[in-house]
């Protein structure tokens, strides 16, 4: 027998109503606020994430599923969504044409890792991409967006807000801290490279003896230039207008090496230990990263596996309509009736004929809300007994007036 990959699983029965279910409210929100769908390829050039993700993750070092197609190009399975909506935002001209673009995604993506609760090789995310807006509002707006998704579902999380400073003052900080990496010895391997390809990403470690080195680090808010000082303090004067509640982290920095400015995480308690089941943060540069015209751009990911078992499903309503036949003569018939109010209504059918009891016990079973059984006596009179399995009620109709009942 041939079984899924480790860390690769399939979405089926409850779980996949569940997703279903998140996918499909969290679209609803996004397009509330704007925006639109976007769908991007899987299999992108690994050019992509070495230059937009950045050599000093995790993901690019260590995680990517990379390998040379029949063609001899270097490609790799998407580990995460920015970049290819950021490719497909410069290929289709977009930052040439200047205006707002605001996209909204969701799928699988893969990253090489140990599996673990929450944490698969193949994974899915649902995120969120705005172009065209410098002003933190757009930064406030995506954070109120993604706290409204996580309430709808009632999944109960603290948000934790930090700010990357920007080019202007980035570099002096970055100098001070590698200053103090050089006097602190003991780093894990992860932290010596980091130190060399983006030292605030130290940060990010989870090695105990690391922490206990990094205590004493100079902190970035404490030497924000005045421009990212004050759209820090704007931000965060939005939110408590909100009376959204947050906690300032000095020490979170993302995984990705793209952020700058805003940077957030949305942590629950409720799936173990504190954990990320969301976060994102603005990334200006990156547009011109890979080649495109300057564009400010904000965003966040959800991790959705993460998220499926805290999610409770509405209690299902029945719905639809069983058509069951008493006799294999009658199918046709059925079938009929079947495809003719499919498009207006959820049908079950049953290829099988069935007694009265077994039809009805079918129908239950499926959720379905009415029940019509074909017999005989229909087919000759022109007429259907329908069966509201709610109510307990039954009733017959024409079938030519079948189209124009209200189900």
């Amino acid at each position: 027998m041939i079984n899924a990959l480790r860390g690769m699983k399939d979405i089926i029965f409850e779980e996949g109503d569940k997703y279903l279910y998140f996918t499909q409210n969290c679209a609803r929100i996004a397009a509330n606020y704007g925006f639109s769908y976007i769908s991007t390829p899987i299999l992108e050039e690994t050019a992509l994430f070495k230059r937009s993700v950045g050599e000093s993750s995790d993901i690019v070092g260590k995680e990517m599923y990379q390998f040379t197609d029949k063609g001899g190009n270097d490609v790799c399975l998407r580990p995460e969504g920015t970049a290819g909506i950021v490719r497909s935002f410069i290929q289709n001209k977009f930052d040439k044409a200047g205006g707002v673009k605001r996209f909204f995604y969701y799928g699988p993506m893969f990253r090489y890792e140990r599996p673990q609760k929450g944490r698969l090789r193949q994974f899915h995310q649902f995120g969120v991409e705005s172009f065209g807006v410098s002003d933190v509002k757009e930064d406030a707006a995506v954070i109120l967006m993604l706290s409204e998704m996580l309430s709808f579902f009632g999944i109960k999380s603290v948000l934790k807000l930090n700010s990357l400073g920007c080019s202007k003052c980035m570099p002096s900080y970055r100098a001070r801290l590698v200053r103090f990496l050089n006097d602190n010895d003991g780093l894990c391997e992860d932290c010596l490279r980091r130190k060399i390809l983006n030292p605030i990403r130290v940060f990010d470690c989870k090695n105990e003896h690391c922490q206990i080195l990094l205590k004493g680090a100079p902190i970035l808010l404490n030497e924000l230039c005045d421009e990212c000082e004050d759209e820090f303090k704007r931000l965060r004067a939005i939110l408590t207008n909100f009376n959204i509640d947050y906690e300032i982290d000095p020490k979170l920095v993302r995984g990705l090496d793209y952020y700058s400015k805003t940077a957030f995480e949305f942590v629950s308690t409720e799936i173990g230990a504190q954990s990320s089941v969301a976060g994102g943060g603005r990334y200006d540069r990156l547009v011109e990263f890979l080649g495109g015209r300057s564009a400010p751009a904000v965003g966040f990911a959800i991790g959705i596996e993460r998220l499926l078992e805290l999610i409770k499903m509405p209690s299902p309503q029945k719905c639809g309509v069983y058509i069951g036949i008493l006799d294999e003569r009658f199918f046709d018939f059925a079938l009929k009736i079947a495809v003719e109010l499919r498009r207006k209504i959820k049908v079950y059918t049953d290829y099988e004929a069935k007694n009265p009891a077994k039809i009805l016990k079918n129908a239950d079973r499926l959720g379905a809300k009415q029940c019509i059984l074909i017999g005989e006596n229909e087919v000759k009179s022109g007429t259907v007994r329908i069966k509201n399995l709610e109510e307990k009620i039954e009733f017959e109709i024409d079938l030519d007036l079948l189209g124009e009942f209200q189900w």
